[in-house]
């Protein structure tokens, strides 16, 4: 059946919905970008191609869609299926902690577990003040940072990454928020941009994929930048970098969060002697530590 006709077919909501996930549970593809089975997708897919919340009526599923409408959810099902382009680089956004996010084949899909910190305002390590000054590093499209930023209205923030075409759409998203005055965007190989700046908080989800994990990881990863994923045969190579030099980036009562998924039992074993604090998460999500200033300090001489 060719599209346009397919397309006509399609009246309501719920038709497109019923069929975009029936397309999707054949074509076997993989979920790992905001979604985790094809029925969600297909919600993702649907709604964002109506420009319409996730918590649209319900009612709203037996309206009749427009023509165009209808082609547009046609084509968008077809790009997914036929090029195993994740979802929000077709929308052109992603949500992150609630927050609507500018991506594309620039920077890395938002979907870390640390915007439930974020949400909870890092309250298990600022329980009075929330931290003064933050820094998103590797920060991509800046969703942790500017995450941040809305939830903290009072904190100033800074958004480094060493890829000055995520930095472009940092900048986007920073204009898109309205946080100009107290977010800013810096390009810095970690901390060689930003000497003699200290941060209370300092967040960071750099590139941790392992040689063979990113040899072996679905085609939709594929997608995104190389410089945002691999970081090395065990995945440390940059965060070896980031315990050696967080020290002098963070106040005496900082603190240094890091995610770095399933490359964390690596972590565990090259600093066995550390007491890593591993985080838990509601909404489930692995691999992301704390450690603060004065655990930097102790174990300094383990990350030399």
């Amino acid at each position: 059946m060719h599209d346009e006709a397919l397309a006509d077919g399609l009246v309501t909501l719920r038709d497109c919905l019923r069929w975009a996930a029936s397309e999707f549970h054949l074509a076997g593809l993989f979920y790992g970008h905001g979604t985790d089975s094809a029925w969600d997708e297909a919600v993702a897919l649907t709604l964002g191609a109506l420009h319409l919340p996730w918590n649209v009526d319900p009612a709203v599923l037996d309206a009749r869609l427009l023509p165009m409408e209808r082609i547009r959810i046609v084509a968008l099902v077809r790009a997914r299926i036929e090029t195993r382009r994740p979802l929000p680089y077709l929308l052109g956004e992603a949500f992150f902690a609630g927050i609507p996010f500018s991506v594309d084949e620039r920077v890395l899909i938002p979907r870390s577990p640390i915007a439930e910190l974020i949400e909870h305002g890092f309250a298990a390590w600022f329980p009075v003040e929330p931290p003064a000054r933050v820094l998103d590093l590797c920060a991509g499209s800046g969703c942790i940072g500017i995450a941040t930023a809305l939830h903290l209205p009072g904190c100033e923030v800074d958004l480094a990454d060493i890829s000055s075409d995520a930095l472009t759409v940092a900048r986007e998203n920073i204009s898109r928020h309205d946080v100009g005055e107290r977010v800013r965007a810096v390009e810095s190989d970690l901390f060689a941009g930003l000497a003699g700046r200290r941060y209370d908080l300092i967040v960071c989800n750099p590139p941790y994929v392992d040689t063979h994990d990113l040899t072996t990881m679905p085609v939709e990863f594929r997608h995104e930048p190389a410089l945002a994923l691999g970081a090395g045969t065990d995945g440390l190579d940059i965060v070896r970098r980031i315990l050696r030099e967080a020290r002098d980036h963070l106040t005496d009562e900082g603190v240094l969060i890091v995610e770095l998924g399933n490359s964390d039992h690596h972590l565990e074993a090259a600093f066995p002697e550390v007491p890593f604090l591993w985080l838990e998460f509601e909404r489930g999500g692995q691999g992301v530590f704390a450690l603060t200033a004065a655990e930097l300090d102790a174990h300094a001489a383990s990350f030399a």
